[in-house]
């Protein structure tokens, strides 16, 4: 890979070198689930201290790997800490210091007491990023969830690196909630009422069972726990 990355804000990432679900990997490279949840507080899960969520799973993934107790997202908001992850860059260095489309998009809104300064609405298709490092290096990549880094969709994640997008565009939230039908053109509607979050959890196991013997990236983003509330 041409250079390495900072990962700045993260859940989970996961490093598979063994075996994924029907046996052995025969790629000898590790592979790689990167988990990101949107506005997860730090002590909402069970093994961080919660005594009223209940996070059986992910109480599982941390005990069997490595958790950083010390970490701190690049920026207060979604778009910009996502394009640090994505690119491994600061946002001031990238101009994209403010969610897409930021205040400024409201006009005069009575609760802002700051103006944004004028700042990218999308993350430039120059910048070099973590998806495109891994296809150089021969993998699969696959995303999954919420994108919100950019207004077009030639600034889609299958436009930067991504092989397959499972729900990636502009919105920063889903757009009929996070029950079927979705009203997302980047993900097929499930039956009527089917969760958001476990479908894209389905996608993201479909993806790695396919790949079982090739070296894979997965970035599984959930819309989950951000708006609407």
């Amino acid at each position: 890979m041409r250079i390495k990355f900072l990962i700045t804000v993260a859940v989970f990432l996961i490093i598979c070198y063994g075996c994924l679900y029907e046996g052995k990997s025969k790629n000898d490279k590790p592979n790689i689930l990167f988990i990101l949840v949107d506005d997860l507080g730090w002590a909402d899960l069970g093994y961080t201290g919660s005594k009223f969520y209940e996070t059986p799973n992910i109480d599982k993934l941390a005990a069997s790997g490595l958790v950083f107790t010390d970490a701190y997202a690049a920026s207060p908001v979604c778009s910009p800490s996502r394009a640090a992850i994505i690119t491994g860059k600061y946002p001031a260095r990238l101009n994209l210091t403010d969610y897409i489309p930021g205040n400024r998009h409201y006009g005069s809104h009575k609760n802002q007491k700051l103006a944004s300064h004028p700042f990218n609405l999308q993350l430039d298709l120059e910048e070099y990023t973590i998806a495109e490092a891994f296809k150089e290096a021969g993998y699969n990549t696959f995303f999954a969830g919420k994108w919100h880094l950019g207004e077009e969709d030639k600034y889609y994640p299958n436009h930067q690196g991504f092989d397959i997008n499972k729900g990636g565009n502009n919105t920063g939230t889903p757009a009929r909630g996070y029950f079927a039908p979705y009203n997302n053109p980047q993900l097929e509607d499930g039956k009527e009422g089917e969760y958001l979050t476990d479908r894209l959890t389905d996608e993201t196991i479909s993806f790695i069972r396919e790949n079982k013997d090739n070296p894979f990236f997965s970035f599984l983003s959930f819309y989950t726990v951000h708006l609407p509330m």
